[in-house]
Order: structure tokens, then C-alpha cells, then sequence
């Protein structure tokens, strides 16, 4: 249509008229790709050569062994009280449909790690890059990526779903998110500054930081000085949370204590590095590398043991 409707009649506008030609001709090749990714179905992708296929399997525990973690939606906080009536501080942590979506071995890719997704999207609200890479890994759509290095007897198949039964009550975690924004902060609130004078020598300037730096030389403010500024929006990481209830019906997670930011946010879950191991034994016995799920077994609601009454132990 372009060469018919153009009034070409020199070898420039021949050129620009099959130039134009071209553009839509690739324009139209680009939609027709996008549409076929779209309308592409996991079960109708063939698993790309050289992707390992490990076997799903319980496997012993070795002292450099490194478990994959999990991603989990934060879902508030709420209290609990032990069979000593002592009252704890819990937050709520909701493992939805969390799977493998990619295996990456050191052979292949240099490193050992397990790329993990949970929740879900709509095919219009993903690019289309991400889409083929959901299809070619033959597993659904998910809302949230993360990823998480393991030794190579931890490596799980493509499409292994994570559940909460994963972990183990009474277990330690380390929960990575990111901390609620604060907006721009004075030094008191961001440092905890002391803060100037509140009476005498001091003029409207109770909770500023006083000096920020030396005199003509060097003449500047140095890299990294505490002063005022944005608080909040941090990846930050609790270490040693101990897990104090699992709901493996409802993939809830019941840890002690306080984790990083909003209700609704995700968080990042895995063995605490330095709780997992009591000199050459393993604190408690998580399963390895996960929770392969068996007809026989019933799911029950596990409740970490706190010990001896602490009434007793503090009047002894």
C-alpha cells in the first residue's frame, strides 16, 4: 500500500518509500511475536537443552549444606501466649504458591542458586520478556522474584512448590525486607541525636546536629557524615527470628518479634546462618532440601517448645 500510494519518481523517494515499507513490515513481526508469547501455555514449552532435571528427593544434611529460603507477604502482627501464659510478640508471614521458577548450577552458570516466585499476575500487568521466561521454565505467572544461593545438594527441580512446612517450629530465620519510608528526618530521629540545649545559649535551634565539619581546611563535609536526610526505604535484614508456630494448612508463618516493612510488603525468609548449627549438630531437623509432601502425612499445626516455666526458674 505504501509503494502504491507514494509518487515516487527519483531514487530518493523509492528509498524512503521502502524504508517506510520496511518499519511496518517489522512492526508487524514484533506484534505477531507478542502475541504468540502471550498465547503461549507453560505445558506447550519445551524445556530448553541442558537445563538440569535433579530428582526431588530427601537428602542428609552436611555441614556446608545452605537451603533454599522463601517469599512470603507480611501480613501484620498480632499476640500470642505460650503454654506458660507468657505473652509474645508475633508477626504473621504468608507463603503464597512460592515455587522454583529457575535451577542455575555452577556448570552452566558459575554459581549454584534457585530462583524462587510467589503470588500472582495477569499476562497484560508482565512485560514481554518475563512472560518467555515463564514459559520456557514451564511454570505460572508470579507477582514477586528473588533469588537465593545454595550448595549443589540443595538444588530443587523447576516448578518445586516451597511450602511452609519448609521450616520447623522453634527454628531461628532471617527475614530481609524493606524498612517503612520515613520521608526527610532530622538528625534525632534518624541518628538519635542527643540534641542541643533545651534552655540557655541556644536560640530555635533545639534539635539540629550543631557542627558538621572542621575549619577552612579541609573546608568541606566529609562522605557519609550523620546529618539529616531521607529515612526509611532500606533493605534491612533481623537476624535469629525465631519461628514460633507453622500452619502448614494455610502456609502461615508465626515468627517472634518485628520484621521489616509494610503490611502487604514481601519479605525474604531463609535459615538463620548462624542458629542453624550447634557445634558439629544441627539445632533442630529441618527437611532437606525441602518438604516433600506424602499421602500419609497429616498437617498439623507446630508449636515451638519454650521450655521450662520461667516463673519456676527466676523464684529458684
Amino acid at each position: 500500500q505504501i509503494l502504491e500510494g507514494s509518487s515516487a519518481k527519483g531514487f530518493g523517494d523509492a528509498m524512503l518509500a521502502r524504508r517506510l515499507l520496511g518499519n511496518a513490515r517489522s512492526l508487524c513481526a514484533r506484534r505477531w511475536m507478542g502475541s504468540q508469547i502471550l498465547d503461549m501455555e507453560p505445558e506447550g514449552v519445551v524445556e530448553e537443552a541442558g537445563t538440569p532435571a535433579l530428582p526431588l528427593e530427601s537428602r542428609p544434611w552436611s555441614p556446608d549444606s545452605r537451603r533454599c529460603g522463601v517469599v512470603a507477604v507480611k501480613c501484620g502482627m498480632m499476640s500470642l501466649w505460650d503454654k506458660w501464659g507468657v505473652r509474645r510478640p508475633i508477626t504473621v508471614l504468608w507463603i503464597d504458591e512460592c515455587q522454583v521458577t529457575q535451577t542455575k548450577t555452577e556448570e552452566k552458570h558459575g554459581f549454584n542458586s534457585l530462583q524462587v516466585g510467589a503470588g500472582s499476575k495477569k499476562k497484560k500487568q508482565v512485560p514481554t520478556a518475563l512472560l518467555g521466561h515463564y514459559a520456557k521454565h514451564q511454570v505460572p505467572i508470579k507477582r514477586k522474584l528473588a533469588e537465593f544461593q545454595v550448595t549443589r545438594d540443595a538444588l530443587l527441580p523447576e516448578g518445586t512448590e516451597i511450602t511452609a512446612a519448609h521450616f520447623v517450629a522453634g527454628q531461628h530465620v532471617d527475614v530481609t525486607g524493606i524498612t517503612i519510608g520515613k520521608g526527610f528526618q532530622g538528625p534525632m530521629k534518624r541518628h538519635g541525636f542527643k540534641g542541643l540545649p533545651a534552655t540557655h545559649g541556644v536560640s530555635k535551634a533545639h534539635r539540629s546536629h550543631g557542627s558538621t565539619g572542621q575549619c577552612q581546611d579541609p573546608g568541606k563535609v566529609f562522605k557519609g557524615k550523620k546529618m539529616a536526610g531521607q529515612m526509611g526505604k532500606d533493605r534491612r535484614t533481623v537476624q535469629n527470628v525465631m519461628v514460633y508456630q507453622v500452619d502448614p494448612s494455610r502456609n502461615l508463618l508465626y515468627v517472634v518479634g518485628q520484621v521489616p516493612g509494610h503490611k502487604g510488603n514481601f519479605v525474604l525468609v531463609k535459615d538463620a546462618i548462624r542458629k542453624i548449627w550447634e557445634g558439629e549438630h544441627l539445632r533442630l531437623n529441618p527437611p532437606f532440601p525441602t518438604y516433600i509432601p506424602k499421602l500419609e502425612d497429616e498437617l498439623s499445626i507446630d508449636v515451638a517448645d519454650v521450655g521450662p516455666d520461667p516463673y519456676e526458674a527466676a523464684i529458684g
